[in-house]
């Protein structure tokens, strides 16, 4: 093998220095140089991952992917990580944009002298725009969110279908109910009939949301640069996903050609953001039983768990009844913990983002999964310094504190700087050996629960 000359790093941006055949570079964590990186060390490339057992950790600051690959290395045996991972809306609401995430990942890869398979995940895509500018970023996995187009079935509904796009279905309304008439759809250990009024229900509700994910669907494959997988997620709308409605959605997107790994019911109710499972125990197993017998008999492809930080009491249970065929999501916990990072060493940083996260908590609830009141934790005016450990442990307090980043992250001042991201990334740089080992601490809680039923 010949040995690498200065010419060939003319890629990076920077300082080059040479001692024999080893080289260092002083440059900027910019683009340019985490394209080229990721060039000369291509395992820093992500891969789809397959029906491999796996697990994302989203970090809305940039800072996390150093403490989070210590999580996998040293606690995460045989759960393969999504290090790149951040949501359209996350995206929106913090002004970063895919190669942001993925460049931001990729430096951390770095520091945390990383060599193994990683995946990447542009999560909550909806519309054409996102696919695209993932597309570029280097994205591998697309979780395609049909969720607007998903229609909350009338307490007088008529049994019509005459609103569906039949066109973009390919197909009539004849067709399709006599497509599921009298059939028996036999899983593990047990069979389904769909009524035809089920049918009607699951077609009013899902059908739409089938259309969207077939245009963006064949459009990411026609665009994609690189390998690609989809990821199909109906875990944010108002109603959970019955069986029925699970098998529905999976023929139709079967029918039109659409290839997905992982999918994403909403699942019985109980996942919150930011706490633990507030459901009955279970009756989940029996819901994710019911739902992975589905995904083995249409796929195989895995069960994807949205919302599934912190849930501590079902991490083994989920991956034992999915016999590995899981992924798991996390995002908003390793920000969470950053402001722990914060209240021990920024403390008056930390108040002013409990202030702001407070006051917006009513406008910056509504798009997620949280029962957090207001009166259910302090008033910014009566915390005090001594409340920030019990109050980082509080339900409450956490999803008021998980779901206002937005108003918190974005904040500009007259210059248009950013005044409490800067202050609160300025801590986590000054202290990262302290974040990386919470991070470590934290998620690998989470992935050595998943891996002890491997």
């Amino acid at each position: 093998m010949t040995a690498p000359r200065a010419e060939d790093f003319s890629d990076l941006s920077g300082e080059i220095h040479s001692n024999g055949s080893d080289y260092l570079l002083v440059g900027n964590l910019n683009s340019i140089n985490a394209k080229a990186v990721r060039k000369h060390l291509p395992w820093l490339n992500p891969k789809p991952l397959g029906l491999k057992l796996s697990a994302g950790v989203g970090d809305r600051l940039g800072l996390a992917t150093s403490g989070h690959a210590r999580a996998f290395v040293n606690y995460g045996h045989g759960v393969f990580p999504i290090f790149a991972q951040q949501s359209a809306r996350e995206m929106l609401r913090m002004h970063r944009t895919p190669q942001e995430v993925m460049d931001d990942a990729t430096f951390g890869l770095i520091e945390a002298s990383w060599k193994g398979l990683i995946g990447s995940d542009a999560d909550h895509l909806k519309t054409i725009d996102d696919i695209n500018s993932a597309i570029t970023a280097g994205f591998t996995m697309f979780t395609i969110d049909p969720g607007d187009s998903v229609e909350v079935v009338p307490v007088d509904f008529d049994l019509k279908l005459d609103h569906l796009p039949w066109k973009e279905l390919e197909d009539t309304e004849r067709s399709m109910i006599g497509r599921y008439a009298d059939k028996e759809f036999v899983l593990e250990n047990t069979s389904l009939l769909i009524t035809e009024n089920e049918i009607r229900r699951a077609a009013y509700k899902y059908g739409a949301a089938v259309a969207s994910v077939v245009f963006l669907y064949h459009h990411l494959i026609q665009k994609a640069i690189q390998p690609v997988e989809v990821e199909i997620a109906i875990d944010e709308t108002g109603e959970v996903t019955t069986l029925g409605e699970h098998i529905f959605i999976a023929t139709e997107l079967k029918r039109l050609g659409v290839k997905w790994v992982s999918f994403a019911p909403r699942y019985i109710d109980g996942f919150e953001k930011g706490i633990e499972f507030k459901g009955d125990i279970a009756q989940l197993a029996k819901n994710l039983q019911g739902h992975f017998a589905i995904a083995q008999a249409f796929g195989p492809y895995k069960l994807s768990m949205h919302t599934g930080s912190d849930k501590f009491g079902i991490y083994a249970m989920a991956n034992e009844v999915c016999n590995g065929l899981l992924h798991l999501k996390t995002s908003g916990t390793s920000y969470l913990e950053a402001l722990s990072i914060c209240a021990d060493f920024a403390p008056e940083v930390f108040r002013k983002i409990y202030k702001i996260s407070y006051q917006s908590y009513e406008i910056s609830r509504f798009s997620y999964q949280v029962s957090a009141t207001l009166n259910g934790s302090p008033t910014p005016a009566d915390l005090h310094a001594d409340d920030f450990k019990e109050l980082l442990s509080s339900a409450n307090a956490r999803q008021m504190l998980h779901v206002g980043y937005g108003e918190v992250l974005s904040l500009r001042d007259v210059s248009g700087e950013f005044i409490l991201r800067n202050a609160l990334q300025l801590c986590l740089i000054e202290h990262k050996q302290a974040y990386d080992m919470a991070l470590e601490l934290h998620i690998g809680r989470h992935l050595s629960l998943m891996s002890k039923s491997i």
